[in-house]
């Protein structure tokens, strides 16, 4: 007699899993962070509502999960993926972040991908709920910093800390300062929409910056 295989519950709870990201990332993008529900969720996932709160507090908690899991895959991608010439690394870069020698043309180029990311009509919705529901929820607030943020800071303070090495940037200047001077200005304008966020105005940015940051004759 054939012996029947024992279904993997691990297989099954990973497919689980991925049906619920996939589920509240496109929820919240038709429909709003608002009007998303658990319930709905759930339905949309094919699974019942109480598998989901199994393994989340709150839907705040699976959209983060959700799009951590959404941005591991994205970065896994562009891993994957040859780079431009203007991505090359020279060795000394922090992975994922150029390091070219020419400190303007690599923060250029991380900057128009940071603007294609928030103008990508996929990523936009759940990042504009997140952020959101961040300034409300102070627990959820530190864990998309954490988690999200967090990493992708400590790129550009690598990279400016490299630069100042080099002599391309004041040493008395604090790259966690300095930064700031470079993202804020983008997400100012996403998240107000006072302006259209383009190449253009991250090239801006980025020459305005890098001028008060290199070293005075």
């Amino acid at each position: 007699m054939a012996t029947t295989k024992a279904p993997d519950a691990g297989r099954r709870s990973d497919r689980s899993r991925r049906a619920i990201h996939d589920a509240a990332l496109a929820l919240v993008t038709e429909q709003g962070y608002r009007r998303t529900t658990i319930e709905g969720i759930a339905a949309r996932a094919g699974v019942g509502k109480q598998t989901i709160y199994r393994w989340w507090p709150s839907k705040a908690a699976v959209l983060m999960d959700a799009f951590l899991d959404l941005a591991g895959r994205a970065a896994e991608d562009t891993d994957g993926a040859p780079q431009s010439d203007g991505a090359a690394s020279s060795g000394g870069s922090a992975p994922g972040f150029p390091d070219t020698g020419d400190l303007a043309a690599d923060l250029k180029t991380v900057l128009r991908a940071t603007v294609d990311e928030l103008n990508n009509p996929v990523l936009e919705a759940v990042t504009r709920a997140l952020t959101a529901e961040g300034i409300v929820d102070a627990k959820l607030g530190a864990e998309f910093v954490q988690q999200l943020l967090d990493p992708q800071l400590a790129l550009y303070v690598t990279r400016l800390r490299a630069a100042q090495e080099a002599g391309h940037v004041r040493a008395e200047v604090d790259p966690r300062i300095a930064l700031e001077l470079l993202i804020g200005p983008l997400m100012h304008r996403w998240l107000l929409r006072t302006l259209p966020l383009t190449h253009a105005y991250a090239d801006e940015v980025v020459d305005y910056a890098v001028g008060g940051l290199t070293p005075r004759a």
